[in-house]
């Protein structure tokens, strides 16, 4: 399991978390529901679950959820940036019908987190599309909802920003699509419960073009990479506390923080210099179990000549059953 938590949407919004096909009279079209870009300030970390036992199972057979996982987590690249602000926004056109504001941003991994049980979702805003629809945004960050219920809200339109609040370990937007109650998969609203395509897309569920073009499936991904002068841990790359590689650092490291990662994947991280040769490496032997996150670094100390000017390149891979599924090039100049 990625996760140890169980998302439970109680206190906001009645109605199960199993999933089921809709009538698609009329259903509303959803833009991007945040003011971010996958594959370059936030990823989707996971996707509706849609086995109906204890296994985990996306819309595309794949294993990018987690047990009972009832919506789309679209996480955004670390707290340093949840502080400078990243706006939720309206996925359609619809009445708010009702939200929750005044719940601490605090993970709940934190020593002093006081619990979320429920208040699973944290701050939220349940928007009413008619015909039933609905969505609801969670984990929005306190007192930054703009909203009141009654409020008739725009396609697009900023609503709150992504928080901590809630059953959460890091800053992301947990949305879900409900009719007359009942779950709906975004990306798979009329499958039969329980069913999947490995061939799937995100123009063939409920999002319009735009969103579909930026939501295509990926499996796995890297969430942030840089060079550091010095070794780094995950808090550090959290909260962006990384000293930044410079000609005159005492070490250069290279470092890749990758999500969604399965038992058996092998990583790889290889770092030249401007001459093209290999200055360092590192292998990770095959995952025993599967990981949410890893972070993954290498470097070396500075030569007693110092660092030759020019510029330097990282290479991530991570390989599953000897095919290479994620891959990220990276660069540096001192």
């Amino acid at each position: 399991m990625r996760q140890i938590r169980l998302f439970l949407l109680a206190g906001l919004v009645a109605g199960g978390a199993s999933a089921a096909p809709a009538a698609r009279s009329d259903p509303p079209r959803l833009s991007f529901p945040i003011a971010c870009k996958i594959g370059e300030t936030c990823e989707i970390q996971n996707y509706v679950d849609r086995d109906p036992g204890p296994g985990a199972k996306d819309y595309r057979c794949g294993s990018r959820t987690y047990q009972a996982h009832g919506g789309v987590d679209i996480r955004i690249a670390d707290m340093a940036a949840q502080r400078a602000g990243v706006a939720v926004l309206a996925a359609a056109p619809g009445k708010v019908s009702r939200l929750r504001d005044g719940v601490a941003d605090i993970s709940v991994k934190a020593t002093n987190a006081p619990g979320a049980a429920g208040q699973e979702c944290g701050n939220g805003v349940v928007v009413d599309h008619g015909g039933g629809w609905e969505t609801q945004y969670c984990h929005l960050a306190r007192g930054s909802v703009t909203v009141k219920a009654g409020d008739t809200v725009a396609a697009g339109q900023a609503i709150a920003r992504v928080g901590l609040s809630g059953n959460t370990e890091y800053p992301h937007l947990h949305i879900t699509v409900r009719r007359a109650g009942v779950m709906v998969d975004p990306f798979a609203p009329s499958a039969a419960p329980g069913a999947c395509d490995a061939n799937a897309t995100a123009s063939a569920g409920l999002w319009n073009a735009q969103a579909a073009a930026q939501m295509s499936y990926k499996t796995g991904a890297v969430l942030n990479v840089g060079f550091a002068a010095a070794p780094v841990d995950m808090p550090a790359v959290e909260e962006r506390r990384i000293v930044p590689a410079a000609a005159g650092a005492a070490a250069l490291v290279a470092y890749v923080r990758a999500i969604d990662l399965d038992q058996g994947d092998e990583q790889a991280l290889v770092v030249t210099g401007p001459n093209g040769a290999v200055l360092a490496e590192t292998k990770i032997p095959a995952l025993d179990h599967s990981k949410a996150q890893y972070l993954i670094y290498v470097g070396r100390k500075r030569p007693a000549a110092g660092w030759s000017p020019g510029v330097y390149k990282g290479v991530y891979t991570a390989s599953r059953g000897g095919r290479t599924v994620i891959r990220r090039a990276f660069e540096v100049r001192l």
